[in-house]
């Protein structure tokens, strides 16, 4: 192996898994924020759970992956990993609120609310990213 990979190796896999963390912590959270079982509907074959919770997994992970690319620290990267959770939560609780029947189309596995909470979770995602280039 390269000297150069055997010297960042480390580094890669320390980022790597406190991204792994947060992306379970995350996932964590916001099943539990969600009044539906989306693994459960996501089992069934409800696409509609499927579709809005890759939006929010995706939304949540570009800023982190963005932080990664720009932190000096672990601390950086789990406190701004922390803060692009709070974020997304609150993306979801403006959707919620824009579509009070989203709790249940949802379930009932109706695509277009889970196609609009997607694109908030992956357009608050983008934004969020960006302004964590500092």
């Amino acid at each position: 192996m390269p000297a150069h990979l055997m010297t960042t190796l480390p580094a890669f896999l320390a980022y790597f898994a406190v991204a792994m963390v947060l992306l379970a912590l995350f996932l964590l959270v916001y099943l539990n924020v969600t009044p539906y079982h989306e693994v459960a509907l996501i089992r069934a074959g409800n696409s509609a759970a499927a579709v809005s919770l890759s939006g929010a997994l995706l939304g949540f992970a570009m800023p982190v992956a963005n932080v990664i690319a720009h932190s000096d620290t672990l601390i950086d990267l789990a406190s701004w990993g922390a803060i692009a959770g709070i974020i997304q939560i609150l993306a979801y609780l403006v959707a919620r609120f824009t579509l009070p029947q989203l709790n249940q189309d949802v379930p009932a596995g109706k695509l277009a609310p889970a196609i609009f909470l997607a694109a908030i979770s992956l357009g608050v995602g983008v934004i969020n990213a960006a302004c964590m280039g500092y």
